[in-house]
């Protein structure tokens, strides 16, 4: 199960006036991920790695997929793999890794609300794999409502009615989509296959807000990651605080059904080893500008490619009153295109920490190490700019003289 826009904006991470019940419950019964990170900060390219197990610039989702943007899937979607390995696959809503979903494995694609109905027809010996993709929390918002006494407000937005306004409205969306989740959960449990069901509740990439998605910040990249599995023994009510990535989630799958990982995934089990890293990245949003960076436990490195605005800042979020009450906040130019944060001391990355005398070997070390990571993953950046969809069909329009 996947939402848009969270983050970790959730009661079981401690947000107390997150109404979220039936989520809460699930990671009551299972383990709740403390510390796992998307690949990318916006929708497309990180639900492309959470079906492939690849980063966005190896799976081909190196950008928003829907018409327009146009990127696409390169590589094969977890829906085929289970579909060849004899589950029935199903898909619940939308998917947003292509415009063309009928060639990503799914033997039937459904509404949301149909789930009841699928899981009770299916015989009790037909293996499953279901996605389930809820709509509830994407912008737009509807109108906000009673604002809670206790309401949290990120560290990262500015104080003031506007972010009352938006986070009121954030935490309805929730409160519905955790609903939602209530019901698949019911739905496994009157199908009687609650106990045999790996379970994962997932989102995307961080908050819907400025200076959350679209960029590599903390707030753009954190996501609440939940499993449960009562016949798999993976703990109740447990915590896991390693460092996750959502490339991490398909290998888990393929490795609790008996499914060989193929030789091409570049995630890991988390039924295996701990990472010391992360990585992320992103290529193009509304616009070209691509970025990378590692994640350890202590800092953040980020290397930018090109210049821009400070942060980007997508167009349904520019709608909100939290951007329309100071625009100026988030449109200056990029200062730098290197990125250095000491995460102890300056959670909310404020304080960029590059040419420090004291963090030089620090600096180096995770500069190496991102580099690294892009020569070994065949990262197109190494060749110069990234070409989008919309270039190259331009091109074709070329004629062939000087």
């Amino acid at each position: 199960m996947t939402t848009h826009d969270i983050g970790r904006h959730l009661h079981c991470y401690g947000i107390d006036s997150v109404v979220s019940p039936s989520l809460d419950a699930l990671a009551g019964a299972g383990v709740r991920f403390d510390m796992a990170f998307a690949t990318a900060p916006q929708c497309s390219p990180s639900r492309a790695s959470l079906a492939t197990g690849l980063y966005p610039h190896n799976n081909g989702v190196m950008g928003l997929a829907h018409r327009g943007f146009d990127w696409e899937l390169a590589v094969p979607h977890a829906a085929a793999l289970f579909a060849a390995a004899g589950f029935a696959s199903h898909l619940f809503g939308g998917e947003h890794v292509t415009q063309h979903p009928e060639r990503l494995g799914f033997e039937r694609i459904h509404p949301t609300d149909a789930i009841d109905e699928v899981i009770a027809s299916q015989p009790s010996d037909q293996r499953l794999y279901v996605e389930i993709n809820f709509e509830e929390t994407h912008r737009p918002y509807p109108p906000a409502g009673q604002t809670p006494a206790d309401l949290v407000i990120p560290g990262y937005l500015p104080d003031g009615p506007e972010a009352v306004e938006e986070m009121t409205a954030v935490e309805q969306t929730i409160t519905a989509m955790d609903r939602s989740a209530g019901r698949v959960l019911a739905a496994l449990e009157r199908a009687g296959r609650a106990e045999n069901a790996l379970v994962v509740f997932t989102t995307d990439h961080g908050l819907a807000m400025p200076r959350a998605k679209c960029t590599l910040y903390d707030p753009g990249l954190e996501v609440a990651l939940i499993m449960r599995w009562p016949g798999g023994n993976i703990g109740s009510g447990a915590v896991n605080a390693d460092l996750v990535s959502n490339i991490d989630v398909l290998p888990t799958l393929l490795e609790s059904c008996g499914i060989p990982i193929p030789a091409h995934v570049q995630g890991r089990s988390l039924f295996g080893g701990k990472r010391e890293a992360v990585f992320a990245e992103k290529t193009f949003h509304s616009y070209y500008d691509p970025m990378r960076c590692i994640r350890t436990r202590r800092h953040k490195f980020i290397r930018n490619f090109e210049s821009a605005f400070a942060v980007e800042v997508p167009a349904d979020i520019q709608q909100g009153a939290i951007f329309r009450a100071n625009a100026g906040r988030y449109s200056t130019d990029r200062p730098s295109a290197l990125e250095l944060y000491d995460l102890e001391a300056d959670p909310l990355e404020e304080r960029n920490l590059t040419g420090t005398p004291s963090l030089r070997a620090v600096e180096d070390e995770l500069s190496t190490a991102l580099w690294d990571w892009m020569k070994e993953t065949d990262d197109p950046l190494l060749r110069g700019p990234v070409p989008s969809p919309r270039y190259r069909l331009a091109m074709q329009r070329k004629p062939d003289r000087t």
